[in-house]
């Protein structure tokens, strides 16, 4: 199934402003009713928890709602709706999209995707030994950048059945597993993409079912860095970054959001075919990220630096 990946997170929220404001801040373009896109149309939405037309939440009061998947076209759409048609309830709605639930709970949507092509530069190094990325007096970075973020990049689950879960979207939905953490979770990926994950998701008890996090790709890690940067003026709390993962590859900051769970930039995720085989480790400090940075207030070495952001 040609499935390319998430197009769209849907949340139930108590405090709308905050999120408007959030979501703002963290550089998606508000559309209207509640549509924050990034630069390829890829989106957050957001309503009141209330609002009739939201799916029903998970009985643990997640704000997530709903992972709106974004497929190649019409015929994708109709093998999505005859394979999950056979054990549970598809809905077809009125924009022509699908609406089901997966195997423990989390409602899913797909629609043939609104992403829109991108034609832009990647962030270019210059390093001895190789040749040169960025041309001769061509700079590299320009202070006060507050860059966008390009595409929905993934979305993390916390589960209460992991084996059930990557069961599910590998054998209903066609994902593939790029690496395991042992008894934890999985990364999954769709057909139609060769990003390391567009899904991961983490084994928990049942009563913390809901969404753990979920990112923006941005043009490189300058780019994270100034994002992120941007975030903490803005007196947001970092979470866990900046540093860059070891499955994946991708650079990361995450920052704590008015959603329930936590929002990152990341930035140069590894890509893979179906000639990848997974790799499993064990879930530690030391497989989780190759290296952590601490963010601190810009300082010139003229005296003590400031104490490192919260």
């Amino acid at each position: 199934m040609n499935i390319i990946g998430p197009d769209a997170l849907l949340f139930g929220i108590d405090d709308i402003d905050a999120a408007t404001q959030y979501l703002t801040d963290y550089g998606l373009e508000p559309i209207g009713n509640g549509r924050f896109e990034a630069l390829d149309g890829t989106a957050v939405i957001i309503a009141p928890k209330d609002d009739p037309s939201l799916p029903a939440p998970l009985e643990t009061g997640s704000m997530l709602r709903k992972t709106l998947y974004g497929v190649a076209d019409q015929a994708t759409l109709d093998a999505i709706a005859d394979e999950l048609g056979r054990d549970r309830e598809v809905k077809r709605l009125q924009d022509g999209s699908l609406e089901a639930t997966d195997d423990v709970g989390f409602v899913l949507g797909f629609q043939v995707t609104v992403r829109r092509p991108l034609s832009l530069p990647a962030e270019a190094i210059n390093a001895p030994g190789a040749p040169p990325q960025r041309p001769v007096n061509e700079i590299g970075v320009e202070g006060g950048a507050q860059p966008r973020p390009r595409t929905l990049s993934h979305v993390v689950y916390f589960v209460p059945d992991a084996a059930r879960t990557e069961a599910f979207y590998a054998e209903r939905l066609g994902f593939a597993t790029s690496d395991r953490f042992t008894g934890v979770g999985s990364f999954m990926r769709p057909v139609g993409t060769q990003d390391h994950h567009t899904l991961f998701f983490i084994q928990t008890p049942p009563h913390m079912q809901g969404c753990e996090h979920f990112t923006f790709h941005m043009g490189g890690p300058t780019e994270v860095m100034q994002a992120g940067n941007h975030m903490v003026s803005k007196g947001y709390q970092s979470f866990w970054g900046p540093g860059r993962h070891l499955f994946g590859s991708n650079w990361f900051w995450y920052f704590k959001s008015p959603f329930g769970c936590n929002m990152e930039y990341d930035a140069d995720m590894d890509l893979h075919d179906e000639q990848w085989t997974a790799r499993e480790a064990f879930l530690s400090a030391d497989t989780t990220q190759a290296f952590l940075l601490q963010p601190r207030e810009k300082w010139a070495p003229m005296g003590p630096p400031p104490k490192a952001a919260e």
